[in-house]
């Protein structure tokens, strides 16, 4: 007997909470880097390490977060990445040297985030939500990831302003929890019962298929640019803006901007992306990117322009995500989604990585993040390049996958 899917509200209500806690509370650590490498005495290199370790180690637990959603379904998943998420938390508050710093804020924090993020939701919403509208509900599903970040990222410099930078984390250690009652909305009974989703190919049998075939490669080397370009921006932009004598405030509203206009920027992606080719909608966000940043530093530095680059890189932030996860599943089919999905978001986090950890690494080096804004320029150009050749239709196989 076949499974009953999930409701559509209940999908998107559970599924789109948890990830405005999970990445809201992840796109404000950019806001700890000033006071806590003061406190500590450390430098910026040490942070973005660990940060880097973190972007790196979600892309890598994603892969086995989401291997083990699709077999065991994504409540357990969930669960354990929220309270590895406090544990974090509070270690990343604690720690006394940069490798128990790296430890906490890079291993734990990266491996809750692949337990609590996209890959695991995404496949959820691929098993539970028509075809015709798979798109739309993953373009809702990364408009939470954006309005997180507006509702939580101004909450966050509030916290470290009036509580303290340490206590700030805590009281993210204890949101965290809430991630646990709302995992339990997404449960999937008899995920494994016969006729659900029936898996005609194995996890190796799968992953062999994807790596053979050219448009998995070309969305692997997009999504990489994605990466190193929003953690470098996320991360670096409010010490770039304080170094250029800007207020801390215009930082914290910055990445608030860039928080509201990409619930904007997702939702019309994932919409779009049921209309026309996804490979044209990722294109058009990479060379508009590079476009931005350009400008951004041409453009006299003020708080007004601040604002307008935060804006208009919100439109485009994580409006990637629907088209990219949608393409592989119009691709490959469900059967590997969360798979596939975070094999796809591990290339996005080695850039996330390298965009993460040169900024700190040259910052340190020339005192400037010049040549980390023209390396982000320079491969937005070669994204748009690349996700041009994807060939969206499904893939030809001897024996269907039937979802």
């Amino acid at each position: 007997m076949q499974h009953k899917p999930l409701s559509l509200t209940q999908v998107l209500i559970c599924g789109a909470a948890i990830v405005t806690l999970s990445m809201g509370i992840r796109h404000g650590f950019g806001l700890w880097l000033q006071p806590l490498t003061q406190a500590q005495g450390w430098g910026r290199q040490e942070f973005g390490f660990a940060m880097a370790i973190q972007n790196l180690t979600w892309g890598f637990m994603g892969i086995f977060a989401g291997m083990l959603a699709d077999k065991f379904g994504a409540f357990r998943v969930i669960t354990a990445g929220a309270l590895l998420y406090g544990l974090g938390l509070v270690g990343m508050a604690q720690a006394q040297t940069p490798w128990m710093f790296a430890l906490f804020t890079g291993v734990i924090i990266g491996t809750a985030q692949a337990g609590t993020t996209y890959a695991v939701i995404y496949g959820v919403i691929g098993r539970n939500v028509p075809a015709e509208r798979r798109s739309w509900a993953m373009g809702i599903a990364a408009a939470a990831g954006s309005f997180g970040q507006f509702l939580m990222v101004p909450v966050e410099g509030m916290l470290i302003s009036q509580a303290g930078w340490q206590n700030a984390l805590m009281y993210l250690a204890l949101a965290t929890l809430l991630i646990i009652p709302l995992a339990w909305g997404l449960r999937e009974p008899g995920l494994n019962a016969p006729g659900q989703v029936q898996r005609e190919q194995t996890i190796l049998q799968s992953l062999q298929e994807a790596f053979k075939y050219p448009s998995f490669q070309l969305l692997m080397a997009g999504y990489f640019v994605c990466g190193f370009q929003v953690v470098f921006i996320g991360v670096h932009m409010p010490s770039y803006l304080k170094d250029h004598g800007m207020a801390p405030q215009v930082a914290s509203y910055a990445l608030a901007l860039i928080g509201l206009f990409n619930v904007v920027g997702t939702y019309i992606a994932g919409t779009m992306g049921q209309k026309i080719a996804k490979k044209h909608i990722l294109a058009t966000i990479y060379i508009s990117r590079s476009v931005a940043i350009t400008l951004f530093l041409w453009a006299p530095l003020s708080p007004a322009s601040v604002y307008i680059f935060s804006a208009v890189m919100g439109l485009l932030w994580l409006s990637t995500v629907p088209p990219t996860n949608a393409a592989v599943a119009q691709i490959f089919g469900v059967a590997h989604l969360s798979m596939l999905s975070g094999f796809i978001f591990f290339s996005h986090q080695i850039g996330s990585f390298m965009g993460v950890w040169l900024g700190g690494y040259l910052y340190d080096h020339t005192g400037s993040y010049d040549i980390v804004w023209y390396l982000a320029i320079a491969l937005g150009v070669f994204a748009a390049l690349v996700n041009l050749p994807v060939r969206e239709s499904p893939i030809l196989r001897s024996s269907p996958q039937t979802a």
